[in-house]
């Protein structure tokens, strides 16, 4: 189980969306890099990938608020 930044473990799930995060980011920049090759590419593609990317990191924000100690 990783830590957080004070030493307390993080729940599995909050390491769960740290990889669906991650996982949504790196296709995202993968189609990005895509389009500037040579073979035809989808902008309503790229645009749902961000959209996918943007939603991940929220989820993953909002988990890793609730588990902070106030």
């Amino acid at each position: 189980m990783a830590k957080a930044d004070d030493n307390r473990p993080v729940s599995p799930h909050v390491e769960d969306l740290r990889m669906q995060a991650r996982y949504a980011r790196e296709r995202r920049d993968l189609y990005r890099a895509k389009t500037h090759g040579p073979r035809p590419t989808v902008p309503g593609r790229l645009r749902e990938l961000e959209r996918v990317a943007e939603m991940a990191d929220e989820r993953l924000k909002r988990a890793e608020a609730a588990e902070r100690p106030d």
